[in-house]
């Protein structure tokens, strides 16, 4: 050995360095192999086999290819790792019964949920499946990162620009050194909705996402017990859920059978039959006589015929107690976070992937910017060689090199070399007229896209927006039913499913005492009658809101000052019917002076349905009813309001009914509710009705054909009138007279659709509630007066009017209870 080469020798403690060596060692294992980005939920090894598949043109609409060449290109070009471990992870990822949403379109025989092995890669044929295709879109638009491959003569992407979320939508598995990752498929749908619902409200927590995904959703169906290990895993980042097989019980003959249909996830299910058979040799199983597979291209059916003796219920739990019938699955959400290995929660994972689109999306529109920018300054050139054509093409003809009339266009009209030399290259057809005015037109549009690239890389909402958009064409597309079912385990049941589904009534005072009553409190009686006490309050309150909803719905408190709040219907105290009520500022967090003006109960939050609000000036909005699905305890903007003006009515549509309006001097409009267009949240609204000094609006509703215009004053009288009477006009008319107001029967104070098959229930300033037939009530003409409805002391006024379901035990006549309940 040479001087030289012993200088270069170091001396260096074993222990240190086979210690680091392992370590960098360990982390190459971490992150360059066994662990899934969070940002495309994939491997390396998944990840080059996608991009592979994309450079060699294996769209879903091109032949198939043999896998072995698909191997060969991703061993050959970015994974040096044995083709084994890249087929068998190509297989997996073709597998129906592996993956929630196949990457890959299979040709041949990729295995079977019986643990059969897939045949060998010379045989199968491949492609990427269509939703593979969003995981790789817009990549060559610089979209992401490409990096050198082991050998640095190719590139390949450091992380694809994925669409959806990949990671919740088709999990994944993997062992590492000293931690290991188990990520259960999702359903495609929900993800994108709690994508969607954190877009739209950053601040939501882990568990507020649970109301949109639900819990895992596994390829091969199945029923999960319970749902507190999915809200620990969502929370934490790490759970356990127990999975079960979906078995029914058949009686065929006299004899009981059991049917398998489905089973938990990653379940073989050659094994479990093994299994099921050789416990019954052992005598573990008791009452099973036979035992079948009769699973074919229609589905899963695995019988198991039974003693007539024996029951059917007791074998079967058996089975899920001693077979894997039932099984764990242990959720470990650990993914690569900026290069680094890190336990997330479901929050935590949404939140990295919208960052991460946030990224694609900036740098696609600086892709398509800087295109764009490049061909508009090609076609200004173009343009001013167009308006002094004579003299271009005389220096043209002029010049006695292409160097020389270059030269000659950049001094002459002051252009770019990029310029001069489209000029130079441009065809004579292009002098036509007709060409000319496509490259004016091309100018124009372009000039267009430039403005609003530079828009959305300015605005981060704007981005946000279009990450919104695009998810949702996703789902559009591939979305779907769940699969999996989620039941309540034997040990856990939740607070809300001891409550009973029925209808109640919620009334609430002008000072904000609220509670909820049974539907059966109120019976009807005559029009005309006393009514009994309906809620006990102060001299100086009185009841402002009596509505119908059920004890599961959502009510949503929409506030005089545009704001609304959320709460579960049962969620409301269940007091007496003469109790005062709960302060609704105990329930809500409204301000000191703001007041509900407007309820309404929902049972799901539906894209397709829509909140029609309208103010006490006049303005209406349209807003569909999912921008509410998510309500922090501190209240949400509702609509934004003028100056001066409050909110009064707010109503559940489906976006293409009509509304109509009334105001207290009797006035009215009926209009259709497409003439107003939808807007977001905080929006202020279009002018719905004109009116005069003094005039305001009192109700609005929704139109039903075939039906009848209530009016009630305040002076208790009240008529019907007939929809038909109230002709269409256009928004923002000073609309029709409704009924004649006057001295006797007072303002009007309410103003509704109804039909005969239904209650009226009339509340008045002190507490009196009337409940009566909507049939009993006379029809009459739109200016008349109308007739008494309820007997009115002069101290005394109608607050609130509602409907109600048809008593079908209503008694034509008071007794003696009733009037020992009369409020004096």
């Amino acid at each position: 050995m040479t001087e030289e080469q012993r200088s270069h020798i170091q001396d260096r403690d074993i222990g240190t360095e086979m210690r680091e060596s392992f370590m960098d060692y360990a982390m190459s294992i971490i992150v360059s192999r066994a662990l899934p980005d969070v940002r495309d939920g994939l491997k390396p090894v998944h990840r080059r086999i996608m991009y592979a598949m994309s450079e060699l043109g294996m769209a879903p609409d091109k032949p198939y290819k043999k896998s072995a060449r698909i191997v060969g290109e991703v061993i050959g070009k970015y994974h040096p790792h044995g083709d084994s471990s890249i087929y068998e992870a190509m297989v997996r990822m073709a597998q129906d019964f592996s993956l929630r949403y196949m990457l890959v379109d299979g040709h041949g025989n990729f295995g079977s949920i019986d643990g059969d092995s897939a045949a060998a890669m010379r045989y199968t044929e491949a492609r990427m499946s269509k939703i593979a295709l969003e995981l790789l879109r817009d990549i060559n638009k610089e979209t992401v990162d490409f990096i050198p491959n082991y050998d640095g003569e190719e590139q390949e992407p450091s992380v694809l620009p994925a669409r959806y979320p990949n990671l919740l939508v088709n999990g994944n598995t993997g062992i590492a050194v000293g931690m290991a990752t188990n990520i259960p498929p999702h359903n495609m749908t929900e993800v994108i909705n709690g994508t969607q619902a954190l877009i739209r409200n950053p601040e939501l927590s882990a568990l507020d996402l649970l109301e949109y995904i639900s819990g895992p959703d596994f390829p091969t169906a199945g029923i999960i017990l319970g749902r507190e290990g999915i809200r620990q895993a969502y929370q934490t980042g790490r759970g356990s859920i127990t999975m079960r097989a979906r078995a029914e019980i058949e009686e065929v003959n006299g004899k009981a059978r059991i049917i398998v249909h489905e089973l938990p996830y990653q379940v073989i299910k050659a094994r479990l039959v093994e299994k099921i058979a050789e416990l019954v040799r052992e005598k573990k199983l008791d009452g099973i006589t036979d035992l079948r597979d009769e699973s074919d291209r229609n589905g899963m059916r695995v019988v198991i015929e039974l003693r007539r003796d024996v029951n059917p219920n007791v074998v079967l739990n058996n089975l899920y107690k001693h077979t894997a019938m039932q099984s764990t699955f242990g959720i470990n959400m650990l993914a690569i976070v900026n290069k680094e290995p890190r336990v997330l929660n479901l929050r935590d994972m949404l939140h990295y992937y919208i960052e991460h689109q946030i990224e694609v999306i900036t740098r696609r529109t600086e892709y398509d910017l800087k295109k764009a920018e490049a061909r508009a300054h090609i076609l200004e050139g173009l343009r001013i060689a167009l308006d002094h054509l004579d003299e271009v093409i005389a220096l043209i003809r002029g010049s006695r090199t292409t160097d020389e009339a270059r030269d000659g266009l950049m001094s002459r009209f002051g252009l770019s070399q990029d310029q001069a030399q489209a000029i130079l290259d441009m065809r004579l057809q292009r002098l036509t007229g007709l060409e000319r005015e496509k490259i004016e037109q091309e100018y124009v549009e372009l000039m267009a896209k430039i403005a609003e690239y530079k828009a959305i890389l300015a605005d981060e909402q704007l981005k946000l927006n279009i990450i919104d958009e695009e998810l949702e064409e996703v789902k559009q597309k591939f979305g779907d039913e769940r699969r999996t079912e989620i039941t309540h385990s034997d040990s856990e049941i939740l607070d809300e499913d001891l409550i009973p589904r029925e209808e109640v009534i919620i009334t609430m005072s002008h000072s904000g005492y609220i509670k909820r009553l049974p539907i059966t409190t109120y019976r009807s009686q005559k029009r005309g009658g006393r009514g009994v006490t309906g809620m006990g309050t102060k001299e100086d309150d009185f009841v402002e809101h009596l509505f119908i909803s059920n004890t599961h719905h959502f009510l949503l408190f929409f506030t005089n000052k545009g704001r609304v709040f959320r709460l579960k219907a049962y969620e409301i105290p269940d007091l007496s019917r003469t109790a005062r009520g709960t302060p609704i500022i105990n329930l809500i967090q409204i301000e000191q002076g703001e007041t509900i003006n407007a309820v309404i109960p929902v049972e799901a939050f539906e894209p397709n349905k829509y909140l029609f609000f309208a103010t006490r000036h006049g303005v209406v909005k349209k807003t569909p009813l999912d921008d509410y699905s998510n309500i922090r305890k501190v209240g949400l903007i509702a609509i934004s309001l003028r100056e001066d003006d409050d909110l009064i009515g707010v109503k559940l549509t489906d976006g293409e009914r009509e509304i109509i309006m009334g105001t207290s001097e009797g006035m009215s409009i009926r209009f259709k509710e497409n003439n107003v267009r939808s807007m977001g949240r905080s929006a202020t609204g279009v002018k719905g009705i004109q009116l005069d000094d003094g005039d305001r609006v009192i109700g609005m509703d929704v139109v039903e054909e075939d039906r009848d215009v209530l009016i009630v004053t305040a002076k208790g009288y009240g008529k019907r009138t007939a929809v038909s009477e109230y002709r269409t006009q256009t928004r923002g008319g000073k609309g029709i007279k409704t009924l004649n107001v006057t001295e006797k029967n007072g303002a009007i104070v309410s103003l509704k659709v109804v039909h005969d098959d239904e209650d009226l229930m009339i509340m008045t300033t002190s507490g009196t509630l009337i409940r009566t037939s909507m049939s009993g009530i006379n029809t009459m003409g739109r200016i008349t007066q109308g007739v008494k409805l309820i007997n009115i002391r002069e101290d005394d006024a109608v607050a609130s009017v509602t409907r109600a379901p048809r008593n079908e035990e209503e008694n034509a006549e008071e007794d003696d209870a009733d009037e020992e309940q009369v409020t004096e």
